[in-house]
């Protein structure tokens, strides 16, 4: 009871002197002088070109300047003197940019704000970061290939100590000091057709690497001409033959004339002898037979054909693979590919193409009727100017042929503009059972007509979304009067701006897709 009345007389004593206070109180507050400014808030440190960062921060009220402290090998412990300084630093600078820092080393940074008054210099604020691998070796060209060997360049002077080639058949090269005075060596041994990565080394930093396939051995492919008979060399070939065309046009003739059909039957690749200066068959391509293709670094030209797909599944049959790779398909009537029989194939890769002008007349782009394919592999390929009125994947449901079947469908790092813009239409039409589909690192754009966004079917799976942005779009990120049945919610919409999609040149402008490399990586 005793305490109850001691914390009664006290709260008592806390109220009437907060009254008096009150009452004695004759002038308003309207500021508050502090000692010294505030510390920058919202620090953000951004690796462009991979060894230079790009600091921001929200300025600091009453800061007239920052200064930045950087230091190397160094994770928020600010240990020693810095690397580098930057002093007097203004908000009109931001994002400020420190260039030519060195590659796979972490840095810390720490920006402090200042004034007139040095003695109001705020606390510092910080953040780190990780550089990325060095760039200073050149792209491999065609020149600097053989069917087995590569030249290698780099900036003449710069320290290496070796270069390390993965796949790791030849042995490491040494760098002497000419080749560093002139900036280039020589590795020989290599095996042809092959892709391999390169990486300077300048111990255990990496100074620059560059990926790269060696050439055709022509002693192992069946060399072709334009003027030789491509038609009655693939009907004569063996499975597993190979074909090397020289640069030219290779028209396949019609028996009713004009531009036909180049019937595969057998399993067999088809590749450039030169890649800078690729070879343009003009013409249909039917699979037939359970006849497997590979087709690399080839121009597919559909002008004035009978208009049917690029590639059309023919016979029923089991096919292992069809791999369209580093190719431009154009010019088609009806679509990429059509499967119209109980075809089963194992895989249908795209993979690092150019597709356009494919008006899909009577047909959708990608269409798969009464097949069954189970792996479609669509990257790091920009498709424009095509599919405008159509569905861009067609998948009917012909499981009933296909016992345990489970298509699974993955479209990754891909630039697709205009495709399925039609009130009628969708992205997937997808009705096969057991559907998977991933859908990941792609720009849509001007896609505003399309009234059933991704898919209006409740067949089609769910695709697994990730790191996708939407320009001029409607019905993909959320409901804007259409009927589709789910959206991508967490996709950006960005301008990519484009540098001439008009052209065919969807090179990007905007830094923040560049960054997070959304789209078809040619265009970064």
């Amino acid at each position: 009871m005793n305490r109850l009345k001691k914390y009664t007389f006290v709260l008592g004593l806390a109220l009437a002197a907060l009254t008096t206070a009150c009452e004695d109180q004759s002038e308003e507050i309207t500021s508050i002088d502090y000692s010294r400014l505030f510390a920058p808030i919202n620090v953000e440190a951004r690796v462009t070109n991979r060894t230079n960062v790009q600091l921001t921060w929200t300025p600091t009220k009453g800061a007239t300047a920052y200064n930045i402290e950087l230091f190397a090998n160094d994770s928020l412990t600010f240990t020693g003197s810095p690397s580098n300084t930057y002093n007097g630093i203004t908000a009109d600078q931001m994002p400020y940019q420190i260039i030519g820092l060195e590659g796979e080393t972490q840095y810390s940074a720490r920006i402090q704000a200042i004034c007139e008054d040095e003695s109001k210099a705020s606390k510092w604020s910080g953040v780190f970061f990780e550089t990325d691998t060095e760039q200073i070796l050149s792209p491999v060209t065609e020149e600097d290939l053989t069917f087995n060997s590569v030249t290698l360049h780099w900036t003449p002077g710069q320290t290496a100590t070796e270069i390390v080639l993965t796949p790791a058949d030849v042995p490491a090269h040494a760098v002497t000091a000419e080749e560093i005075a002139a900036g280039t060596a020589t590795i020989t041994g290599l095996k042809a057709e092959t892709q391999y990565t390169a990486k300077l080394m300048n111990g255990d930093k990496t100074r620059g690497s560059q990926t790269f396939t060696t050439l055709i051995d022509l002693g192992g492919a069946i060399e072709v001409k334009p003027e030789d008979d491509l038609v009655a060399m693939i009907a004569a070939a063996n499975a597993g033959d190979a074909f090397a065309l020289h640069p030219g046009t290779y028209t396949i003739p019609s028996e009713e004339g004009g531009v036909g059909k180049l019937n595969i039957s057998t399993s067999i690749e088809i590749k450039a002898v030169r890649p800078s200066d690729r070879p343009i068959i003009n013409g249909c391509i039917t699979l037939n037979d359970g006849a497997s293709l590979s087709i690399k670094q080839v121009v597919l030209d559909g002008s004035n054909t009978d208009g049917s797909q690029a590639f059309d599944f023919k016979t029923a049959a089991n096919y292992d693979k069809l791999i369209v790779d580093d190719c431009e398909i154009k010019n088609y009537g009806k679509g990429f590919y059509y499967v119209n029989v109980a075809a089963q194939i194992a895989e249908i890769t795209i993979n690092n193409c150019l597709i356009s002008n494919i008006e899909c007349d009577g047909g959708d782009m990608f269409d798969c009727r009464k097949g069954y394919i189970a792996a479609l592999n669509i990257s790091n390929t920009t498709v424009w100017n095509s599919c405008k009125t159509r569905d861009f994947v067609r998948y009917d449901d012909a499981s009933s042929s296909f016992a345990g079947a489970a298509p699974v469908i993955t479209i990754d790092h891909c630039t697709i503009d205009g495709v399925s813009n039609d009130a009628s239409r969708r992205f997937f039409y997808v009705r096969f059972k057991n559907n998977s589909i991933t859908f990941t690192n792609n720009i849509l754009s001007n896609m505003n007509a399309c009234g059933r966004g991704f898919s209006d079917s409740g067949n089609t799976a769910i695709p697994t979304f990730g790191n996708n942005n939407y320009f001029n779009t409607t019905n993909f990120i959320s409901n804007d009067g259409g009927t589709a049945k789910f959206f991508d919610e967490k996709g950006t919409t960005l301008d990519p701006g484009y540098k001439d999609a008009a052209n065919g040149d969807f090179t990007l402008s905007n830094e923040d897709l560049i960054y997070y490399q959304v789209g078809d990586p040619r265009w970064y």
